[in-house]
């Protein structure tokens, strides 16, 4: 299977029409279709399903799709690389971040090496943790901005030293907004919207002392952007830390910190023994003197 293979693949599904795409492609309308079978006969099913309204992806297509996009962004990314050896320093920098106040710092820390390196792109990419860390080890992601809890043991990292504090998110006519603060029992009665990532999600539990069957959940969140228009129309009460609200303030929602207090870092990590390309390899020195500062 050559990776020319995936590229017609992987336009034919965008376009859903072999016309269209063998456009886009520059190759006529019947080779793009008998690399289709041919390329469906060597996996030994079906990955498309052709009707009068265009192309629809079987799920061994989807499937199939989701990997293709993989390989073929490690081989743009493994191009880049080397073509990056051999001119001034440029490239693409990919980092995945999580909703969290260390983003701020993090941001000042990308500008910061903008201003040297203006040659180098950053792709940013907000998704839940576990979502990141995948692609990292997938080496599809270079640099992580993670929020503890998280193993760090296939990562080098440097842990910020701003603390961020859980609380709940209400609307202002909720009726415990008017407290400074808010214990277990005073809100296992409402509806409650809580993070999706496992982790987080079980220390929740375990400061409400409750188990999710008899909590009243009718809706979970990865960004919390999404959390906020779900408050905002009052469908629930979301958990969430205090520097992510900073990104997504409201002015119809109110924030109480939870009682006892419990706060958190974020982390910054990249793969350990990892040759990464010149422009990662000067962001991540850039991280290290961040440490050196730090400590």
């Amino acid at each position: 299977m050559e990776l020319r293979t995936l590229r017609y693949f992987l336009a034919a599904a965008q376009e859903e029409n072999l016309t269209r795409a063998a456009d886009i492609l520059h190759v006529t309308q019947p080779t793009l279709s008998r690399q289709m079978m041919d390329l469906e006969k060597e996996l030994g099913t079906t990955l498309m399903l052709r009707g009068k309204n265009g192309l629809t992806l079987t799920d061994d297509g989807l499937f199939f799709r989701q990997r293709a996009e993989e390989i073929v962004e490690l081989a743009d990314r493994l191009e880049q690389n080397f073509v990056e050896r051999n001119t001034e320093v440029s490239g693409v920098i990919s980092i995945g971040a999580t909703e969290a106040i260390g983003s701020r710092l993090f941001a000042k820390l990308i500008r910061q090496f903008s201003e040297k390196y203006p040659l180098v792109q950053f792709n940013l990419y907000n998704e839940m943790a576990d979502y990141i860390k995948d692609r990292m080890d997938k080496g599809l992601i270079d640099v992580g901005l993670l929020l503890e809890p998280i193993d760090t043991s296939k990562y080098d990292f440097i842990r910020l030293s701003q603390k961020e504090t859980w609380g709940v998110l209400m609307r202002d006519d909720h009726p415990l907004a008017g407290r400074e603060s808010i214990a277990p029992e005073e809100i296992t009665e409402y509806p409650l919207i809580l993070p999706l990532r496992e982790r987080v999600r079980a220390e929740i539990l375990n400061w409400l002392k409750r188990e999710e069957k008899d909590l009243n959940i009718p809706l979970s969140y990865t960004l919390l952007s999404n959390a906020v228009l779900l408050v905002e129309e009052g469908l629930g009460c979301a958990f969430c830390l205090d520097g992510a609200l900073a990104i997504h303030s409201s002015p119809r929602l109110h924030f109480l910190p939870i009682r006892p207090e419990h706060t958190t870092r974020s982390v910054l990590v990249w793969k350990k023994n990892h040759l990464f390309s010149p422009a990662t390899s000067l962001f991540i020195q850039e991280i290290n003197m961040l440490r050196a500062r730090m400590e």
